[in-house]
C-alpha cells in the first residue's frame, strides 16, 4: 500500500499517542519508584531504598550505573546535565517498547508469531500460555508481562540490540494500566493494513520525534550541539521512488554492467537509465555476490537496505545460474581473498539450498549501514530481519527450515566508553602492548557520536600499529593489516570476557559493550565498498566536531552533505558508485566550488542526475536532487 498523507498522518498520531503514554509512565516509575526524578536531576541514595524488594532494588542500582555511564561519556556531572541524561533514559526506554511492540505486531502480520500483541489478554498466543501456566504466576496482567518477556527473550538471539531486557535502553517496562492504554492504540482497525508493511517501522521511527520538537532545535541553535539534535534534525524519511532510483543506478547499474546486461534487472529496476541498445561488455568472471558490498552512512531506519535486499535476491538467482551454466570458479571473489570463499556449487548441495540461503547472505554479507542514533540502529537490524522473514515466507520456506540469520552489519556510532576506573581495570588484565592500544584507540574515536562514518580512523592505524608495535618486530607496512587483526581479535576477546566476568557490574558490562561497537565501527571504515547510497544530513557542522571536519575534509567542510558525498567516494573501491539526495544548492551556490571541482569531478564523474524540487523530504523546506556518482 502507498504511505498517502493520510496514512502517515494516521501513523504518526498513533505515534505520539503511545510516546504520550509510555514516556509519562517510565517518568513517574523513576520518580516514585527509584527514586530518579526527570523533572529536577534529584538522584536518592540506595540506602534510602532499603524497603524495595530484590528485583526494585536491582532494578535501582542498574539505573544508577546506566546515569553513571552516560554521565561519563558527556563528561559532567551537574544538576542540568543529570536532567537531561535521565530524559534520555525515558526517551530510550519508551522507543525501546514502542520498537519492541511494534516489531511483534508485524511479525504477527508475517505470520512469524502467533498473536501476541493483536487483542491483549485475548489473543491467541496469551490464551495458550494462560493455559500451560495453569494460574502459577499470578494475575493477569503479571501473566501477561512474563508472557511478552518470553517473547521478548525468544528474539533476542537474533535482535539483541532491540529485545535483549538487560540492555540499558530495556530496563523498564510500563505497569498494567499504561500497557492496556498503548495495547488499545495498537488495535485500532485503520492501521491493522499497516502492519504488514515494511516500511511501517521506518515511520515509527520517523514520527517519534515531533515537527514541532525539530523546529524547536534548529530555532534554538543554528548548529547541532550534540549528537541527538544531529540526528532529530536531520530525520527525514526518503521517498520510495528517490531510493529506488538511486539504488537502480548504483547496484543495479553495476550488476547490469557485470553480467554484459544479461540480467533482469534492466526491465525490473524501473528508474534504471540504459541507453537504447546499450550493451556493456561483460566482465570476464561474474563478481561473486557474497563479495558485494552496498553501505549506507546514515541509514536511519534502512530505507535504501530494504530495496537493495529485493535487488540482491535477484543477483543471488541470477548468479546462481551464471555458475551453472558457466561452471564452479566462474564467480569472482577475488576482492575479498582472505573470505576463503568456495565455488557455490562446492558450498550448496544444490540450487535451492543456495537460494534458501540467500537471505541470509544478504544481511551478513551484502548490506551494511552506521547511525549515530542508536534508536535508529534498533529499526534497521530489525528492518532487515523482517524482509528475510518475509522472503522466506514468500518462498515458502517453513519457520525451522529458515537458516539463523548473526548480527549483520549496522553500526552504532556510541560514545567511547569514558570511566577511566574501568579502562585501568581492564587494561591491568591485558599484555602491556594491547593495553597501550587499547587505550590510544579509544582515544581515536573521540567525537564518534558526532562523526559517525566521517571519522577516518582508518587513516591513523597503520601509525598507531607502528607506534606501539614497532619497536617489537613489527616495522614494515605490509604487516599493519596483519597486527590490526590479531591485536583487534585479542582485544575483542578481553573486553567479551571483562563484560562476562561475575565480577563485573552492570556499568563494567556497558563500557565493554560499547568499546566494542567502537571496534565494528573501525572495522567498517576499514572496508572498501562497491556501492555508497545515502540521505546525509544537511547543513551546519555540529559545534562539537566542526573543527576536526574543516581539518579532515577541508574541500567541503562548509556543508555536512558534502563531507557525506566526500567520505561516500573515500570508501568506495575503483569504479563504484555512490548515490544520493541532497540540497540541489550544492551544484551552483560559489561556496561548493571547490568540491564541485575536486571532488565530483575531481576523483568521481557525474553519470545520473534528477532535480526534484521542493517537497521531496516530508517537512524539509529543501530544494533537492538526487544524483550519482562513478568513482575514477
Amino acid at each position: 500500500m502507498a504511505f498517502d498523507d493520510a496514512t502517515r498522518g494516521r501513523l504518526q498520531r498513533f505515534v505520539g499517542a503511545a510516546r504520550a503514554l509510555l514516556s509519562e509512565e517510565f517518568a513517574r516509575q523513576l520518580q516514585q519508584d527509584y527514586g530518579l526524578d526527570p523533572s529536577t536531576g534529584d538522584v536518592a541514595g540506595l540506602e534510602s531504598l532499603g524497603h524495595f524488594d530484590d528485583r526494585r532494588l536491582e532494578t535501582a542500582r542498574i539505573l544508577r550505573e546506566i546515569l553513571a555511564h552516560y554521565l561519563a561519556a558527556g563528561g559532567a556531572t551537574g544538576t542540568a546535565t543529570r536532567r537531561t541524561v535521565l530524559d534520555r533514559v525515558v526517551r530510550e526506554q519508551a522507543f525501546t517498547i514502542l520498537n519492541r511492540l511494534a516489531a511483534l505486531r508485524m511479525m504477527e502480520a508475517r505470520g512469524i508469531l502467533i498473536e501476541s500483541v493483536a487483542r491483549g489478554y485475548q489473543s491467541r498466543g496469551f490464551q495458550l500460555y494462560q493455559r500451560v501456566a495453569n494460574g502459577a504466576l499470578g494475575e493477569t496482567g503479571e501473566a501477561y508481562r512474563c508472557f511478552l518477556f518470553s517473547v521478548f527473550d525468544t528474539f533476542a538471539t537474533d535482535l539483541p540490540a532491540l529485545f535483549d531486557r538487560h540492555a540499558p535502553q530495556g530496563r523498564l517496562f510500563p505497569r498494567e494500566a499504561a500497557l492496556l492504554a498503548v495495547l488499545k492504540e495498537f488495535d485500532a482497525p485503520d492501521l491493522e493494513p499497516l502492519w504488514g508493511e515494511d516500511e511501517t517501522i521506518g515511520w515509527i521511527y520517523q514520527y517519534f520525534n515531533s515537527k514541532e520538537e525539530r523546529q524547536a532545535l534548529r530555532k534554538a541553535s543554528q548548529a547541532p550541539r550534540n549528537s541527538r539534535e544531529l540526528a532529530v534534525r536531520n530525520q527525514f524519511f526518503t521517498p520510495r521512488y528517490v531510493v529506488e532510483f538511486l539504488v537502480d543506478n548504483t547496484l543495479g547499474r553495476l550488476w547490469f554492467n557485470w553480467t554484459g546486461g544479461r540480467s533482469s534487472l534492466r526491465d525490473r529496476c524501473q528508474y534504471l537509465l540504459v541507453k537504447p541498445g546499450e550493451q556493456p561488455e561483460a566482465a570476464e568472471r561474474l563478481r561473486d555476490p557474497r563479495t558485494i558490498k552496498l553501505l549506507d552512512p546514515a541509514c536511519g531506519s534502512m530505507h535504501f537496505g530494504l530495496y537493495a535486499f529485493d535487488l540482491f535476491l535477484e543477483i543471488y538467482r541470477e548468479a546462481g545460474a551464471w555458475e551453472a551454466e558457466h561452471g564452479p570458479g566462474s564467480l569472482d571473489t577475488s576482492t575479498q581473498p582472505e573470505a576463503g570463499l568456495k565455488p557455490l556449487s562446492e558450498t550448496y548441495p544444490d540450487e535451492a539450498a543456495f537460494l534458501r540461503d540467500a537471505p541470509r547472505l544478504i544481511i551478513e554479507h551484502n548490506i551494511y549501514g552506521v547511525e549515530i542514533d542508536p534508536r535508529a540502529a534498533q529499526i534497521a537490524s530489525l528492518a532487515l530481519w523482517l524482509r528475510a522473514q518475509r522472503a522466506w515466507h514468500d518462498a515458502g520456506v517453513k519457520a525451522t527450515d529458515r537458516p539463523a540469520i548473526g548480527r549483520g552489519n549496522v553500526v552504532a556510532a556510541v560514545a567511547p566508553p569514558a570511566e577511566v576506573d574501568l579502562r585501568k581495570e581492564l587494561m591491568s588484565e591485558m599484555d602491556e602492548l594491547d593495553a597501550e592500544l587499547f587505550e590510544k584507540t579509544l582515544f581515536l574515536l573521540k567525537g564518534l557520536p558526532e562523526l559517525g562514518v566521517l571519522l577516518q580512523v582508518e587513516r591513523e592505524l597503520p601509525a598507531l600499529i607502528r607506534q606501539v608495535y614497532g619497536g617489537h618486530g613489527y616495522l614494515f607496512r605490509e604487516d599493519d593489516e596483519a597486527q590490526w587483526q590479531k591485536a583487534e581479535t585479542r582485544l575483542c576477546a578481553a573486553l567479551t570476557d571483562f563484560a562476562q566476568a561475575s565480577r563485573s557490574t552492570y556499568q563494567g558490562r556497558m563500557f565493554a559493550q560499547d568499546a566494542l561497537e567502537g571496534l565494528r565501527l573501525i572495522d567498517l571504515t576499514r572496508d572498501t565498498f562497491d556501492a555508497v547510497v545515502m540521505n546525509p544530513p544537511f547543513g551546519a557542522l555540529s559545534l562539537s566536531v566542526k573543527s576536526n571536519l574543516a581539518v579532515s575534509y577541508p574541500r567541503s567542510k562548509n556543508d555536512l552533505l558534502a563531507i557525506f558525498v566526500e567520505r561516500g567516494l573515500e570508501l568506495l573501491r575503483i569504479s563504484g558508485r555512490t548515490g544520493a539526495i541532497t540540497s540541489r544548492t550544492c551544484f551552483f551556490l560559489s561556496s561548493f566550488r571547490r568540491w564541485r571541482e575536486d571532488i565530483v569531478l575531481g576523483i568521481a564523474r557525474p553519470e545520473v542526475m534528477a532535480d526534484l524540487g521542493l517537497g521531496v523530504m516530508d517537512d524539509a523546506l529543501v530544494e533537492a536532487a538526487a544524483y550519482v556518482l562513478e568513482k575514477i
